[in-house]
C-alpha cells in the first residue's frame, strides 16, 4: 500500500516541524548531538503517525536505544500531543524532565532509560518475549544508530532474538553513517551490515530513511512478519534537513550558534 499526495505533504511538513524543534532544543540548551536527531526525524514522523498502536495498556513499545538523539524524540511526543509542547523549552535545563538521554518514569512515552549504547535492543527483546508469553498482541520497535551496533551487546540481543524467534519485535538501524569519533566504515568493520543481521536469522528490509512510502512499507511488512524477528535499515543523512548540517561529523557534538540557527530555521520552512 502506498502513501497518498496527501498524506506525504501532511507527513513532511509534520517532520519539518519536529526538525525545527530539535534544532530550537539544541540552539537554546547548547547542546549536542542535533545531526543524529535530524536523521531520523522521518522514520519517527511515519512510525508515531501511521504505524505504533499507543493507546491502552496493551501498546507498542518504542525505544530510542540512540538515546542521545533524545531531542527528536521528545519533539515528536511533543508533536503528537503526549507531552506537552511548552515542555520543550525546558530540555536539558536543571531539573527538566527532558534531559540529554530519555529517563523512564520521567515523562510519558518514554519507555526505557537509554543513552549507554548498546542496551535498547536486549530491553525490546525482554518486552517481545513477555508479549509472546502473556500472548499480547503488542511490537517492541527499538531504534538503534549504525554506529551502535559496534556493542557486542547488541549482537547478543541479536542471536537470542532470532532463537526466541521474536516476530514482535522491530530493529530499525539509522544509518547515517556517522558515529561519535569518525565515520563507522573508518571505526570498525561494521560493514556489509546487512549480510551481518542475515547471518543472525533477521528478516532483513533495506530502505531510503527519507523515503515515506518506503518507510511506510518497510514497517507494513515488519508487522506482517510471522517467523522472525525484523531489522529495517534505513539509509540515512546526518543532519538531514539543514544544508550545513548535512553528512559533517561535527554535528555530532556541536551546537549551532545564533546565525546557523537563523538559516536553520529559514531552510526548515
Amino acid at each position: 500500500m502506498k502513501l497518498d499526495l496527501d498524506d506525504i505533504k501532511k507527513l513532511t511538513e509534520m517532520s519539518k516541524r519536529i526538525r525545527r524543534d530539535a534544532v530550537t532544543m539544541a540552539y537554546k540548551a547548547c547542546s549536542s548531538h542535533v545531526g543524529a536527531a535530524l536523521s531520523m526525524a522521518d522514520i519517527l514522523t511515519v512510525l508515531y503517525s501511521k504505524i505504533l498502536n499507543l493507546k491502552g495498556e496493551n501498546r507498542d513499545k518504542f525505544i530510542l536505544s540512540k538515546g542521545h538523539a533524545s531531542a527528536g524524540l521528545y519533539a515528536t511526543l511533543a508533536e503528537h500531543g503526549i507531552i506537552e509542547k511548552e515542555l520543550l523549552g525546558t530540555y536539558c535545563a536543571n531539573g527538566s524532565h527532558l534531559s540529554g538521554h530519555p529517563k523512564r518514569g520521567a515523562l510519558e512515552g518514554v519507555e526505557a532509560s537509554t543513552g549507554s549504547l548498546g542496551h535498547g535492543l536486549a530491553i525490546g527483546c525482554g518486552i517481545a518475549l513477555a508479549n509472546k508469553n502473556d500472548k499480547v498482541a503488542a511490537k517492541a520497535v527499538v531504534l538503534m544508530g549504525d554506529g551502535e551496533c559496534d556493542e557486542g551487546s547488541v549482537w547478543e540481543a541479536a542471536m537470542f532474538a532470532s532463537s526466541r524467534k521474536l516476530n514482535n519485535l522491530i530493529a530499525i538501524v539509522d544509518n547515517n553513517k556517522f558515529q561519535g569519533l569518525g565515520k563507522v566504515d573508518e571505526v570498525t568493520g561494521l560493514y556489509p551490515l546487512v549480510d551481518k543481521w542475515k547471518a543472525f536469522e533477521w528478516n532483513v528490509i533495506t530502505i531510503n530513511g527519507h523515503d515515506y512510502n518506503e518507510i511506510y512499507s518497510a514497517f507494513e511488512n515488519a508487522y506482517a512478519e510471522k517467523e522472525k524477528p525484523t531489522v529495517i535499515i534505513a539509509d540515512t543523512i546526518k543532519g538531514k534537513g539543514v544544508s550545513f548540517m548535512e553528512g559533517k561529523l561535527e554535528w555530532h557534538y556541536k551546537s549551532p550558534n545564533e546565525e546557523q540557527y537563523k538559516i536553520a530555521m529559514k531552510e526548515l520552512r
